[in-house]
């Protein structure tokens, strides 16, 4: 049962555009929210997912802002993310509403794929995953988490869904202004807020709501869309969200910017984002969805287009240094070139940067190395391996991002939910032992394995070990 705070209704009615009632917001606020994922196109086609989980009894409604995300409808009662799907990183769990702002800002978006885009506040990573997916993980993302716990699941949802472009940090945001001065081609700034949209997913979301809270978030949010705008480059792209209602931290957190660079702001008006957005939208263009609009989470999206460059508000920092990498001699890309070519018919990317830390093979996005030394990056791109005495060990994230199902040994659907609990494989026949071998479930990886002759010898790492596997 949903527990709405008087004060918070009483403020609430306040911003409620006059065409929404406050009964029809209070009746959906107390509504359960409907499940919606968006398939991961990193790994496979919605129209591919579709054919293969439509005979277990999922039904797809599409999200109209969202070419790849869907409400879903099961006829049985299963846990998502245990399923093996899932597991393999071919879908992410995501509200409809959170699919809004990554949307709207590829939008007539001129796209390269040696730009740079930031994600300024990325846990836990399904809008971060979105953003990687729409850049079909070429060019760079820099996600950033200020939450130290939070970064490791942002950490794993990237790895899970195959992310290879992106560099992570953890930092407060307020510092990308100036370590990052103009150095983005567009930006997600999914602020952190009071989350009043939430209270569908969270019904004692709102019982503790207190207005004296709200001016403190503010001018928190102010802080980060100036750092925002200051790490933008003249032409880009700012997204400005939350998972918010009130005026407070949407429409007047971007009309301060606004004021404080008139010049430079110009809103983009996002009433034709998708069909019948302009239900949503404002008079400024920013799109202020209330939860009776579309059945979904309450959100806000703003789109902000930077017209010319603006000074920086303090002298450049300086320079760090101790890079623990070094870029790979040509001998050592060989080799590792013809490791994962030999071994798991994988070709490395040539677009990739390789680099080195002391054993450690790591592949760096091209469009990363200018930005060695501007900050401390806490991981960047893909690890491949490790150097051993005897060769290499590739890693299992290098292989579920760069390799494919056809150079791999297709289990069942037993044998794979047995893979993903850590256990081996036995074979029925013993053969020649193969080594290294990547192993499959419904032409999609699940990881390596070392095969033994009589048995795959299970190589998953202990912190993906599931001890309960869905099965449709």
């Amino acid at each position: 049962m949903v527990q709405l705070n008087q004060n918070f209704i009483n403020s609430i009615a306040q911003d409620l555009p006059s065409h929404l009632t406050l009964d029809d917001f209070i009746h959906f606020c107390g509504q359960p929210l409907r499940l919606s994922i968006r398939v991961n196109t990193l790994k496979i086609s919605s129209a591919d997912f579709i054919d293969r989980m439509s005979p277990l009894g999922w039904a797809f409604e599409p999200i109209p802002w969202c070419q790849d995300g869907f409400w879903l409808t099961l006829t049985t009662d299963i846990q998502l993310g245990n399923t093996i799907e899932h597991l393999q990183g071919l879908f992410y769990i995501q509200e409809a509403s959170s699919m809004l702002p990554p949307t709207a800002l590829f939008h007539d978006y001129d796209w390269h794929n040696t730009d740079t885009l930031l994600d300024m506040a990325s846990a836990p990573g399904s809008k971060t995953t979105q953003i990687a997916s729409l850049m079909n993980n070429q060019g760079l993302l820099i996600a950033n988490e200020y939450s130290a716990s939070r970064i490791k699941v942002l950490h794993a949802n990237v790895l899970r869904m195959g992310v290879s472009n992106t560099a992570l940090t953890h930092f407060d945001a307020r510092v990308f202004g100036e370590y990052l001065y103009e150095s983005a081609h567009a930006i997600l700034l999914d602020a952190p807020c009071s989350g009043e949209g939430t209270v569908r997913k969270d019904p004692d979301a709102l019982i503790h709501w207190d207005p004296e809270k709200i001016d403190g978030i503010a001018d928190t949010q102010k802080a980060l869309i100036q750092s925002a705008f200051l790490a933008l480059k003249p032409g880009g792209t700012l997204v400005y969200s939350t998972c918010t209602l009130n005026k407070a931290e949407n429409q007047a957190v971007c009309l301060y910017l606004k004021d404080l660079y008139p010049e430079a702001v110009e809103f983009e008006d996002l009433s034709q984002l998708f069909p019948h957005a302009d239900k949503a939208c404002t008079e400024e263009g920013f799109l202020h969805v209330w939860p009776q609009i579309f059945d979904s989470e309450g959100f806000f999206v703003a789109k902000i287009i930077k017209k010319q460059s603006i000074p920086r508000l303090h002298p450049a920092p300086r320079k760090q240094k101790n890079f623990p990498f070094t870029a790979a001699s040509k001998k050592q890309v060989n080799g590792l070139t013809d490791y994962f070519k030999d071994t798991f018919s994988i070709q490395l990317p040539v677009e990739g940067i390789i680099m080195q830390r002391e054993s450690e093979f790591w592949l760096f996005p091209a469009p990363f190395i200018p930005f060695i030394g501007k900050m401390r990056f806490q991981r960047i791109g893909i690890k491949l391996v490790d150097s051993l005495k005897q060769g290499f060990k590739a890693k299992h994230e290098a292989l579920m991002a760069l390799g494919h199902s056809q150079h791999s040994i297709a289990l069942t659907q037993n044998e794979a939910k047995h893979y993903l609990m850590g256990r081996d494989i036995l074979l029925a026949n013993k053969v020649k032992p193969h080594g290294e071998v990547l192993v499959s479930y419904k032409g999609h990886l699940l990881g390596m394995a070392k095969h033994l002759g009589n048995k795959l010898k299970n190589n998953l790492p202990r912190d993906l070990v599931k001890d309960k596997v869905a099965l449709d």
